[in-house]
Protein backbone atom coordinates (compact mmCIF):
# COMPACT_ATOMS: atom_id res chain seq x y z
CA UNK A 1 0.00 0.00 0.00
CA UNK A 2 1.61 3.24 -1.13
CA UNK A 3 0.19 6.43 0.34
CA UNK A 4 1.65 9.87 -0.21
CA UNK A 5 2.59 11.70 2.98
CA UNK A 6 0.24 14.58 2.14
CA UNK A 7 -2.67 12.14 1.62
CA UNK A 8 -2.38 10.48 5.04
CA UNK A 9 -5.61 10.90 6.93
CA UNK A 10 -4.85 8.81 10.00
CA UNK A 11 -2.05 9.16 12.51
CA UNK A 12 -0.33 5.85 11.75
CA UNK A 13 3.44 5.92 11.68
CA UNK A 14 4.88 5.44 8.19
CA UNK A 15 7.63 2.86 7.93
CA UNK A 16 9.86 2.07 4.94
CA UNK A 17 11.09 -1.54 4.92
CA UNK A 18 14.06 -2.30 2.62
CA UNK A 19 15.32 -5.86 2.18
CA UNK A 20 16.29 -7.84 -0.92
CA UNK A 21 14.79 -11.07 0.48
CA UNK A 22 11.22 -10.88 -0.83
CA UNK A 23 9.75 -13.49 1.51
CA UNK A 24 11.36 -11.99 4.63
CA UNK A 25 10.32 -8.48 3.52
CA UNK A 26 6.67 -9.52 2.99
CA UNK A 27 6.52 -11.36 6.34
CA UNK A 28 8.03 -8.43 8.22
CA UNK A 29 5.77 -5.92 6.42
CA UNK A 30 2.71 -7.93 7.47
CA UNK A 31 3.92 -8.01 11.07
CA UNK A 32 4.38 -4.22 11.13
CA UNK A 33 0.97 -3.66 9.52
CA UNK A 34 -0.63 -5.84 12.20
CA UNK A 35 0.99 -3.56 14.79
CA UNK A 36 -0.61 -0.49 13.22
CA UNK A 37 2.18 0.83 10.99
CA UNK A 38 1.70 2.14 7.47
CA UNK A 39 4.32 0.10 5.59
CA UNK A 40 5.94 0.61 2.21
CA UNK A 41 8.52 -1.88 0.98
CA UNK A 42 11.48 -1.83 -1.38
CA UNK A 43 13.95 -4.45 -2.54
CA UNK A 44 16.97 -2.27 -3.38
CA UNK A 45 18.62 1.12 -2.99
CA UNK A 46 17.07 2.86 -5.99
CA UNK A 47 13.51 1.74 -5.23
CA UNK A 48 13.87 2.69 -1.57
CA UNK A 49 15.25 6.16 -2.23
CA UNK A 50 12.48 6.89 -4.77
CA UNK A 51 9.83 5.78 -2.25
CA UNK A 52 11.40 7.85 0.53
CA UNK A 53 11.39 10.96 -1.66
CA UNK A 54 7.73 10.39 -2.54
CA UNK A 55 6.37 9.02 0.76
CA UNK A 56 8.48 10.74 3.47
CA UNK A 57 8.38 7.88 6.03
CA UNK A 58 8.86 8.47 9.76
CA UNK A 59 10.97 5.34 10.20
CA UNK A 60 13.04 3.01 8.01
CA UNK A 61 14.39 -0.52 8.42
CA UNK A 62 17.31 -1.06 6.03
CA UNK A 63 19.06 -4.33 5.22
CA UNK A 64 22.85 -3.92 5.13
CA UNK A 65 23.70 -6.34 2.29
CA UNK A 66 21.72 -5.90 -0.91
CA UNK A 67 22.57 -6.34 -4.56
CA UNK A 68 23.87 -3.09 -5.99
CA UNK A 69 24.36 -0.23 -3.56
CA UNK A 70 24.62 -1.19 0.11
CA UNK A 71 22.36 -0.47 3.04
CA UNK A 72 25.04 1.84 4.48
CA UNK A 73 24.82 4.03 1.38
CA UNK A 74 21.04 3.99 1.64
CA UNK A 75 21.20 4.90 5.33
CA UNK A 76 23.45 7.85 4.53
CA UNK A 77 21.19 9.08 1.71
CA UNK A 78 17.94 8.58 3.66
CA UNK A 79 19.43 10.57 6.55
CA UNK A 80 20.48 13.35 4.14
CA UNK A 81 16.98 13.34 2.62
CA UNK A 82 15.26 13.62 6.02
CA UNK A 83 17.44 13.98 9.15
CA UNK A 84 14.40 13.34 11.39
CA UNK A 85 13.79 9.87 9.89
CA UNK A 86 14.69 7.16 12.40
CA UNK A 87 16.63 4.35 10.71
CA UNK A 88 17.48 0.88 12.00
CA UNK A 89 20.01 -1.15 10.04
CA UNK A 90 19.22 -4.88 9.88
CA UNK A 91 21.82 -7.44 8.89
CA UNK A 92 22.86 -11.06 9.00
CA UNK A 93 26.51 -9.98 8.79
CA UNK A 94 26.93 -8.08 12.03
CA UNK A 95 30.23 -6.58 13.09
CA UNK A 96 31.22 -3.78 15.41
CA UNK A 97 32.83 -1.82 12.56
CA UNK A 98 29.69 -1.83 10.40
CA UNK A 99 27.49 -1.00 13.41
CA UNK A 100 29.65 2.04 14.16
CA UNK A 101 29.62 3.07 10.50
CA UNK A 102 25.81 2.70 10.32
CA UNK A 103 25.39 4.92 13.39
CA UNK A 104 27.82 7.48 11.98
CA UNK A 105 25.80 7.61 8.75
CA UNK A 106 22.51 8.26 10.54
CA UNK A 107 21.11 4.97 11.86
CA UNK A 108 19.66 5.07 15.37
CA UNK A 109 20.31 1.38 16.01
CA UNK A 110 21.73 -1.79 14.46
CA UNK A 111 20.00 -5.21 14.71
CA UNK A 112 21.41 -8.60 13.71
CA UNK A 113 19.25 -11.16 11.91
CA UNK A 114 17.32 -13.24 12.66
CA UNK A 115 15.05 -10.49 13.94
CA UNK A 116 11.31 -10.03 14.02
CA UNK A 117 9.10 -6.93 14.20
CA UNK A 118 9.25 -6.87 18.01
CA UNK A 119 13.08 -6.96 17.97
CA UNK A 120 13.16 -4.05 15.53
CA UNK A 121 10.59 -2.02 17.46
CA UNK A 122 12.60 -2.64 20.64
CA UNK A 123 15.67 -1.26 18.83
CA UNK A 124 13.76 1.92 17.92
CA UNK A 125 12.67 2.22 21.56
CA UNK A 126 16.22 1.65 22.89
CA UNK A 127 17.50 4.34 20.54
CA UNK A 128 15.12 6.89 22.11
CA UNK A 129 15.83 5.87 25.71
CA UNK A 130 18.38 7.85 27.70
CA UNK A 131 21.75 6.13 28.12
CA UNK A 132 22.17 4.02 31.22
CA UNK A 133 24.53 5.27 33.87
CA UNK A 134 26.70 2.61 35.50
CA UNK A 135 25.91 2.17 39.17
CA UNK A 136 28.52 3.14 41.75
CA UNK A 137 28.66 -0.45 43.04
CA UNK A 138 29.89 -1.87 39.71
CA UNK A 139 33.32 -3.45 39.89
CA UNK A 140 35.13 -4.82 36.88
CA UNK A 141 35.90 -8.54 36.98
CA UNK A 142 39.45 -9.54 37.73
CA UNK A 143 41.75 -10.52 34.89
CA UNK A 144 41.69 -14.14 36.09
CA UNK A 145 37.86 -14.14 36.09
CA UNK A 146 37.74 -12.61 32.59
CA UNK A 147 40.18 -15.28 31.35
CA UNK A 148 38.12 -18.07 32.96
CA UNK A 149 34.88 -16.74 31.39
CA UNK A 150 36.54 -16.44 27.97
CA UNK A 151 37.89 -19.99 28.15
CA UNK A 152 34.45 -21.33 29.06
CA UNK A 153 32.75 -19.33 26.30
CA UNK A 154 35.19 -20.73 23.70
CA UNK A 155 34.73 -24.24 25.10
CA UNK A 156 30.94 -23.86 24.82
CA UNK A 157 31.30 -22.59 21.24
CA UNK A 158 33.31 -25.74 20.48
CA UNK A 159 30.58 -27.99 21.89
CA UNK A 160 32.78 -29.10 24.79
CA UNK A 161 35.60 -30.32 22.52
CA UNK A 162 38.76 -29.58 24.53
CA UNK A 163 41.17 -30.13 21.62
CA UNK A 164 39.28 -27.70 19.38
CA UNK A 165 38.95 -25.12 22.17
CA UNK A 166 42.70 -25.37 22.89
CA UNK A 167 43.44 -24.87 19.18
CA UNK A 168 41.19 -21.77 19.04
CA UNK A 169 42.71 -20.37 22.23
CA UNK A 170 46.25 -21.04 21.02
CA UNK A 171 47.27 -23.07 24.07
CA UNK A 172 48.20 -26.70 24.63
CA UNK A 173 45.34 -29.10 25.37
CA UNK A 174 46.84 -30.13 28.73
CA UNK A 175 47.23 -26.50 29.81
CA UNK A 176 43.57 -25.95 29.00
CA UNK A 177 42.58 -29.03 31.01
CA UNK A 178 44.54 -27.71 34.02
CA UNK A 179 42.84 -24.32 33.78
CA UNK A 180 39.42 -25.99 33.58
CA UNK A 181 40.06 -28.02 36.76
CA UNK A 182 40.45 -24.82 38.77
CA UNK A 183 37.44 -23.22 40.41
CA UNK A 184 36.26 -19.99 38.85
CA UNK A 185 38.11 -17.00 40.32
CA UNK A 186 36.15 -14.54 42.43
CA UNK A 187 34.95 -11.35 40.81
Amino acid sequence: MYVNAQERTDERTALLLVDDDEIFRARLARAFQQRGYEVTTAGNYEEALALAQRESPDMAVVDLKMPGRSGLELTRDLHRLDPTMRIVVLTGYGSIATAIEAMRLGAVYYVSKPADADDILAAFARAEAPPLEPGPEYTAPSLARAEWEHINRVLTDCGGNISEAARRLGIHRRSLQRKLRKYPPRQ
